[in-house]
Protein backbone atom coordinates (compact mmCIF):
# COMPACT_ATOMS: atom_id res chain seq x y z
CA UNK A 1 0.00 0.00 0.00
CA UNK A 2 0.92 3.84 -0.50
CA UNK A 3 -0.11 7.03 0.59
CA UNK A 4 -2.37 9.29 -1.12
CA UNK A 5 1.18 11.14 -3.22
CA UNK A 6 1.53 7.46 -4.63
CA UNK A 7 -0.04 7.41 -8.35
CA UNK A 8 -0.42 3.41 -7.84
CA UNK A 9 -2.25 0.94 -9.45
CA UNK A 10 -4.62 -0.97 -7.18
CA UNK A 11 -6.23 -4.44 -6.90
CA UNK A 12 -8.50 -4.54 -10.06
CA UNK A 13 -11.78 -5.15 -10.96
CA UNK A 14 -11.64 -8.28 -12.87
CA UNK A 15 -13.36 -8.59 -16.14
CA UNK A 16 -16.52 -10.02 -14.87
CA UNK A 17 -17.05 -8.34 -11.92
CA UNK A 18 -16.85 -5.04 -13.86
CA UNK A 19 -19.75 -6.25 -16.56
CA UNK A 20 -21.46 -7.53 -13.33
CA UNK A 21 -21.61 -3.92 -11.95
CA UNK A 22 -22.46 -2.47 -14.73
CA UNK A 23 -25.03 -4.34 -15.58
CA UNK A 24 -26.86 -3.97 -12.61
CA UNK A 25 -26.77 -0.61 -13.02
CA UNK A 26 -28.89 -0.94 -15.59
CA UNK A 27 -32.88 -0.50 -15.17
CA UNK A 28 -34.13 -3.60 -16.97
CA UNK A 29 -32.36 -5.74 -14.71
CA UNK A 30 -33.80 -4.22 -11.42
CA UNK A 31 -37.08 -4.89 -12.86
CA UNK A 32 -36.58 -8.55 -12.98
CA UNK A 33 -34.35 -8.98 -9.19
CA UNK A 34 -35.66 -9.19 -5.75
CA UNK A 35 -33.13 -8.38 -3.32
CA UNK A 36 -33.04 -8.58 0.85
CA UNK A 37 -34.21 -5.06 2.22
CA UNK A 38 -30.96 -3.63 2.80
CA UNK A 39 -29.35 -0.66 2.48
CA UNK A 40 -29.90 1.33 -0.67
CA UNK A 41 -27.37 3.04 -2.83
CA UNK A 42 -28.31 4.56 -6.47
CA UNK A 43 -27.12 3.59 -9.32
CA UNK A 44 -26.70 5.14 -13.16
CA UNK A 45 -29.68 4.47 -15.05
CA UNK A 46 -28.30 3.16 -18.02
CA UNK A 47 -25.12 1.13 -19.49
CA UNK A 48 -24.30 3.97 -22.31
CA UNK A 49 -21.19 5.65 -23.32
CA UNK A 50 -20.78 8.14 -22.08
CA UNK A 51 -23.06 7.41 -18.97
CA UNK A 52 -26.05 9.56 -18.56
CA UNK A 53 -25.57 13.10 -17.24
CA UNK A 54 -27.89 13.31 -14.83
CA UNK A 55 -26.94 10.00 -13.09
CA UNK A 56 -23.07 10.65 -13.73
CA UNK A 57 -23.55 13.86 -11.82
CA UNK A 58 -25.45 12.63 -8.66
CA UNK A 59 -22.59 10.12 -8.11
CA UNK A 60 -19.74 12.98 -8.33
CA UNK A 61 -22.11 14.69 -6.07
CA UNK A 62 -22.12 11.97 -3.45
CA UNK A 63 -18.68 11.18 -4.05
CA UNK A 64 -17.94 15.22 -3.60
CA UNK A 65 -19.25 15.29 -1.02
CA UNK A 66 -16.07 13.29 1.11
CA UNK A 67 -13.73 15.41 3.23
CA UNK A 68 -10.32 16.71 1.91
CA UNK A 69 -7.61 14.86 4.23
CA UNK A 70 -3.66 14.74 4.34
CA UNK A 71 -3.92 11.66 2.84
CA UNK A 72 -3.81 7.52 3.26
CA UNK A 73 -3.95 4.32 1.61
CA UNK A 74 -5.35 3.23 -1.47
CA UNK A 75 -9.20 1.71 -1.11
CA UNK A 76 -8.90 -1.03 -3.89
CA UNK A 77 -11.72 -1.67 -6.38
CA UNK A 78 -14.75 -4.00 -5.70
CA UNK A 79 -13.38 -7.30 -7.01
CA UNK A 80 -13.16 -11.42 -7.01
CA UNK A 81 -10.03 -12.67 -4.86
CA UNK A 82 -8.85 -8.88 -4.11
CA UNK A 83 -7.10 -7.93 -0.85
CA UNK A 84 -5.68 -4.94 0.91
CA UNK A 85 -2.76 -7.44 1.61
CA UNK A 86 -2.18 -7.51 -1.80
CA UNK A 87 -2.46 -4.13 -3.30
CA UNK A 88 -1.29 -4.17 -6.83
CA UNK A 89 2.00 -1.24 -6.92
CA UNK A 90 3.30 -1.89 -10.18
CA UNK A 91 2.28 1.53 -11.59
CA UNK A 92 4.06 4.49 -11.56
CA UNK A 93 3.30 8.53 -11.33
CA UNK A 94 4.69 8.57 -14.76
CA UNK A 95 2.40 5.68 -16.22
CA UNK A 96 -0.85 6.85 -14.81
CA UNK A 97 0.08 10.42 -16.37
CA UNK A 98 0.68 8.72 -19.77
CA UNK A 99 -2.73 7.08 -19.55
CA UNK A 100 -4.19 10.24 -18.39
CA UNK A 101 -3.44 12.20 -21.12
CA UNK A 102 -3.98 9.86 -23.65
CA UNK A 103 -7.60 8.75 -21.90
CA UNK A 104 -8.51 11.97 -21.07
CA UNK A 105 -9.48 9.73 -17.27
CA UNK A 106 -8.72 12.01 -14.22
CA UNK A 107 -6.09 11.37 -11.98
CA UNK A 108 -7.84 13.10 -9.23
CA UNK A 109 -8.56 10.70 -6.13
CA UNK A 110 -10.86 10.80 -3.65
CA UNK A 111 -10.36 10.69 0.10
CA UNK A 112 -12.74 8.34 1.85
CA UNK A 113 -14.36 9.33 5.49
CA UNK A 114 -13.10 5.75 6.51
CA UNK A 115 -10.34 6.32 8.86
CA UNK A 116 -7.24 3.53 8.84
CA UNK A 117 -5.58 1.88 11.49
CA UNK A 118 -4.96 4.08 14.23
CA UNK A 119 -1.31 2.79 14.30
CA UNK A 120 -1.02 3.82 10.73
CA UNK A 121 -3.39 6.87 10.42
CA UNK A 122 -5.19 8.81 7.83
CA UNK A 123 -8.01 7.94 5.79
CA UNK A 124 -8.25 5.11 2.82
CA UNK A 125 -7.98 6.79 -0.59
CA UNK A 126 -10.22 5.65 -3.44
CA UNK A 127 -8.54 5.36 -6.83
CA UNK A 128 -8.36 7.52 -9.43
CA UNK A 129 -9.96 7.34 -12.58
CA UNK A 130 -6.46 6.20 -14.74
CA UNK A 131 -5.82 3.82 -11.91
CA UNK A 132 -8.65 1.82 -12.46
CA UNK A 133 -8.45 2.16 -16.23
CA UNK A 134 -4.52 1.40 -15.64
CA UNK A 135 -4.52 -1.78 -13.36
CA UNK A 136 -7.69 -3.48 -15.66
CA UNK A 137 -5.09 -2.68 -18.56
CA UNK A 138 -2.23 -4.46 -16.88
CA UNK A 139 -4.45 -7.53 -16.65
CA UNK A 140 -5.45 -7.55 -20.48
CA UNK A 141 -9.28 -7.16 -19.49
CA UNK A 142 -9.65 -4.26 -22.54
CA UNK A 143 -11.02 -2.01 -20.26
CA UNK A 144 -13.29 0.92 -21.72
CA UNK A 145 -12.02 4.38 -20.74
CA UNK A 146 -15.81 5.71 -20.90
CA UNK A 147 -16.61 2.66 -18.31
CA UNK A 148 -14.28 4.85 -15.26
CA UNK A 149 -16.52 7.68 -15.23
CA UNK A 150 -19.44 5.93 -14.17
CA UNK A 151 -17.70 3.09 -12.34
CA UNK A 152 -15.52 5.07 -9.91
CA UNK A 153 -18.03 7.00 -8.60
CA UNK A 154 -20.18 3.80 -7.96
CA UNK A 155 -17.41 1.96 -6.26
CA UNK A 156 -16.62 4.93 -3.74
CA UNK A 157 -20.41 5.75 -2.92
CA UNK A 158 -21.32 1.84 -2.20
CA UNK A 159 -18.05 1.28 -0.19
CA UNK A 160 -19.29 4.42 1.63
CA UNK A 161 -22.30 2.81 1.99
CA UNK A 162 -20.67 -0.04 3.71
CA UNK A 163 -19.12 1.95 6.29
CA UNK A 164 -21.88 3.77 7.01
CA UNK A 165 -23.83 0.18 7.42
CA UNK A 166 -20.83 -0.72 9.97
CA UNK A 167 -21.27 2.59 11.84
CA UNK A 168 -24.91 1.80 12.83
CA UNK A 169 -23.80 -1.82 14.29
CA UNK A 170 -20.64 -0.17 15.99
CA UNK A 171 -23.14 2.79 17.59
CA UNK A 172 -24.45 0.79 20.82
CA UNK A 173 -20.35 0.23 21.54
CA UNK A 174 -19.14 3.71 20.96
CA UNK A 175 -21.76 4.60 23.15
CA UNK A 176 -20.93 2.23 26.36
CA UNK A 177 -17.18 3.77 25.54
CA UNK A 178 -17.66 7.58 25.22
CA UNK A 179 -13.59 7.73 25.13
CA UNK A 180 -13.42 5.77 22.26
CA UNK A 181 -13.50 7.27 18.85
CA UNK A 182 -15.02 5.70 16.00
CA UNK A 183 -13.46 2.17 15.07
CA UNK A 184 -11.05 1.85 12.24
CA UNK A 185 -10.62 0.13 9.34
CA UNK A 186 -7.63 -2.61 9.14
CA UNK A 187 -7.72 -4.18 5.81
CA UNK A 188 -10.76 -5.49 3.60
CA UNK A 189 -11.22 -8.55 1.12
CA UNK A 190 -13.19 -8.99 -2.06
CA UNK A 191 -14.00 -12.69 -3.01
CA UNK A 192 -17.51 -12.64 -5.38
CA UNK A 193 -17.37 -16.51 -5.46
CA UNK A 194 -17.54 -17.24 -2.17
CA UNK A 195 -21.33 -17.41 -1.19
CA UNK A 196 -22.26 -16.32 2.44
CA UNK A 197 -23.94 -18.92 4.55
CA UNK A 198 -26.92 -16.39 4.79
CA UNK A 199 -26.81 -15.49 0.90
CA UNK A 200 -26.88 -18.92 0.37
CA UNK A 201 -30.13 -19.32 2.53
CA UNK A 202 -31.87 -16.41 0.78
CA UNK A 203 -31.38 -17.87 -2.45
CA UNK A 204 -32.82 -21.19 -1.36
CA UNK A 205 -35.72 -20.52 1.07
CA UNK A 206 -36.21 -17.06 0.16
CA UNK A 207 -35.86 -17.04 -3.90
CA UNK A 208 -33.37 -13.95 -3.81
CA UNK A 209 -30.88 -13.57 -6.59
CA UNK A 210 -26.99 -14.67 -6.46
CA UNK A 211 -25.48 -11.63 -4.63
CA UNK A 212 -22.87 -10.43 -7.35
CA UNK A 213 -19.91 -9.35 -5.09
CA UNK A 214 -18.92 -10.24 -1.49
CA UNK A 215 -16.24 -8.34 0.87
CA UNK A 216 -14.93 -8.87 4.40
CA UNK A 217 -13.64 -6.01 6.79
CA UNK A 218 -11.88 -6.03 9.47
CA UNK A 219 -12.48 -3.06 11.71
CA UNK A 220 -10.80 -2.12 15.12
CA UNK A 221 -12.23 -0.11 18.15
CA UNK A 222 -11.00 2.00 20.51
CA UNK A 223 -7.67 1.66 18.01
CA UNK A 224 -6.50 -1.57 20.20
CA UNK A 225 -5.41 -4.70 18.10
CA UNK A 226 -6.91 -6.94 20.86
CA UNK A 227 -10.39 -5.24 20.20
CA UNK A 228 -10.88 -6.26 16.22
CA UNK A 229 -13.95 -7.49 14.59
CA UNK A 230 -14.87 -8.73 11.11
CA UNK A 231 -17.85 -7.86 8.88
CA UNK A 232 -18.99 -9.27 5.78
CA UNK A 233 -20.85 -7.46 2.81
CA UNK A 234 -23.08 -8.75 0.62
CA UNK A 235 -23.73 -7.25 -2.98
CA UNK A 236 -27.06 -7.55 -4.06
CA UNK A 237 -29.00 -5.71 -6.66
CA UNK A 238 -33.37 -4.70 -6.58
CA UNK A 239 -36.14 -2.70 -7.48
CA UNK A 240 -35.87 0.72 -7.55
CA UNK A 241 -36.58 3.33 -5.02
CA UNK A 242 -40.61 3.95 -5.24
CA UNK A 243 -39.96 7.86 -5.26
CA UNK A 244 -37.24 7.38 -8.26
CA UNK A 245 -38.45 4.93 -10.48
CA UNK A 246 -35.81 5.61 -12.90
CA UNK A 247 -32.70 5.38 -10.78
CA UNK A 248 -31.53 2.00 -9.83
CA UNK A 249 -30.49 0.61 -6.65
CA UNK A 250 -27.51 -1.22 -5.09
CA UNK A 251 -28.47 -3.54 -1.89
CA UNK A 252 -25.94 -3.62 1.04
CA UNK A 253 -26.41 -6.59 3.52
CA UNK A 254 -24.00 -5.50 6.20
CA UNK A 255 -23.65 -7.77 9.17
CA UNK A 256 -20.37 -8.76 11.89
CA UNK A 257 -19.93 -12.50 11.15
CA UNK A 258 -20.52 -15.02 13.27
CA UNK A 259 -16.51 -16.05 14.01
CA UNK A 260 -16.33 -14.77 17.52
CA UNK A 261 -18.65 -14.07 20.67
CA UNK A 262 -18.64 -10.74 20.08
CA UNK A 263 -19.86 -11.05 16.23
CA UNK A 264 -22.91 -13.66 17.25
CA UNK A 265 -23.64 -11.43 20.77
CA UNK A 266 -24.23 -8.42 18.40
CA UNK A 267 -26.36 -10.50 15.70
CA UNK A 268 -28.33 -12.06 18.40
CA UNK A 269 -29.15 -8.41 20.41
CA UNK A 270 -29.62 -7.08 16.70
CA UNK A 271 -32.05 -9.95 16.41
CA UNK A 272 -34.34 -9.58 19.40
CA UNK A 273 -34.21 -5.91 19.04
CA UNK A 274 -32.01 -4.47 21.69
CA UNK A 275 -29.65 -3.05 19.16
Amino acid sequence: MSSEKDAQGVCPVDHSTREAWLKHSTKEYHEATEAPAASPVPAPVEEKCPVDHNSREVWLQQAKTLPTSNGGESFETPAENCSSDRLDTTSTPQTIQQISSKTGLSTEREVSTIPRAKNVGGNWVYPSQAQFFSAMKRKNWDPRADDMEAVVPIHNAVNERAWTEILKWEDAFTKERAQCPHPNLVKFSGDASKITPKARFNMTFLGFQKPFDRHDWLIERCGQEKEQIEYVIDFYTGKPNPLLPDMPSFYLDVRPKLNSFEGCKMRFLKFIGWN
